[in-house]
């Protein structure tokens, strides 16, 4: 965390976790995450908390017995989780993907590239949402070839599950992913800077249209 900043309160991600396999959500945690931080980074002014929460069950929220447990998930996934993961709109608090512990050996090199890959597919999932194209910022656009680049790199890398590797290369492989890590964590940060930027510049042109029109 930045130096001055402060922690933010409310529901945890082992909440967030446990809400998420109570209600049967078909997308993992991991993928949650950056998913949802694509769509708090689109440039799209109509992108809709809700509507994001509810297409990780595919457009529609799954059956509740109260109208507490509809308001208990909207805590824990908007309040909670959209409002800790939208401050990362600002440079001084980055974005890490998330840590996982897996053995250093090929099953666990698969398993972190593929976790790895799922994270970046859901960042790019939740930031053009159901268009196939946006109109993005220059330096967004460069930081999503990146993540494709390093997205391709980690489909190489699963493979890796079924090779037998000698332990010099295992230890490459690691370097590499950490490295790839780092780079993906800021190339996604720059994405939702950039893109945060630009949905700022819009939204003070469509005020000033809305003056001259008064």
């Amino acid at each position: 965390m930045a130096k001055g900043a402060v922690e933010p309160t409310g529901p945890t991600d082992e909440q967030v976790r446990l809400l998420l396999v109570l209600y049967r959500c078909p997308v993992p945690f991991h993928i949650v995450r950056t998913r949802i931080l694509g769509s708090i980074a689109s440039p799209e002014l109509d992108v809709s908390p809700i509507e994001t929460v509810k297409s990780l069950w595919g457009e529609d929220l799954p059956e509740f017995k109260s109208a507490a447990s509809v308001n208990e998930l909207m805590e824990v996934l908007v309040k909670g989780l959209w409002n800790r993961l939208a401050r990362h709109q600002v440079r001084k608090v980055p974005f890490h993907l998330l840590r996982i512990d897996v053995p250093l050996d090929r099953e666990g090199l698969g398993r972190l590239a593929l976790v790895r890959r799922e994270e970046l597919e859901g960042f790019m999932e939740g930031l053009f949402g159901h268009k196939e194209e946006l109109d993005l910022p220059e330096r967004a656009y460069r930081a999503l070839d990146q993540l494709s680049e390093i997205r391709e790199f980690l489909w190489t890398v699963e493979d890796v599950r079924f090779d037998a590797l000698e332990p010099a290369t295992q230890a490459e492989i690691t370097n590499t992913l950490g490295a790839l890590t780092r780079i993906a964590e800021h190339e996604i940060h720059e994405t939702v800077l950039s893109c945060a930027r630009a949905r700022r510049t819009k939204l003070r042109g469509l005020a000033a249209r809305k003056a001259r029109l008064n």
